[in-house]
């Protein structure tokens, strides 16, 4: 499923497509699952502040992501523009960081 759709997913959109497989799916299972395979770190959960977590396959090289305000479908951003330490004030030390860009995404923005 996270292959297919080549995004970070969230509990709801996972239950929405595992519906489609499996007949009776609920959203107690896909949480439980979701947290089988983040414990087992086949996947990672990608939080954002005031929405709910997404997840996406673990092991994936560093990168970023764009949210799409219309639909609220998150999507994965190759790669890492670097050198963000230097945004930091003077003295301070980055240890991680991450970026999140927000707007429409092409299926929301075309008119």
């Amino acid at each position: 499923m996270f292959e297919r759709t080549g995004r970070p997913l969230s509990p709801q959109e996972i239950l929405e497509l595992g519906q489609n497989q499996a007949d009776g799916l609920s959203l107690p299972t896909v949480y439980r699952a979701l947290k089988a395979m983040t414990e087992a770190g086949e996947l990672t959960t990608v939080d954002l502040p005031g929405q709910a977590a997404r997840y996406e396959l673990g092991g994936l090289h560093h990168h970023h992501h764009f949210l799409c305000e219309d639909c609220g479908r998150l999507f994965d951003i190759p790669g890492c523009p670097g050198a963000v330490h230097a945004l930091a004030p003077e003295g301070y030390q980055v240890a991680r960081h991450d970026l999140t860009l927000i707007g429409s995404c092409p299926d929301c923005s075309t008119p």
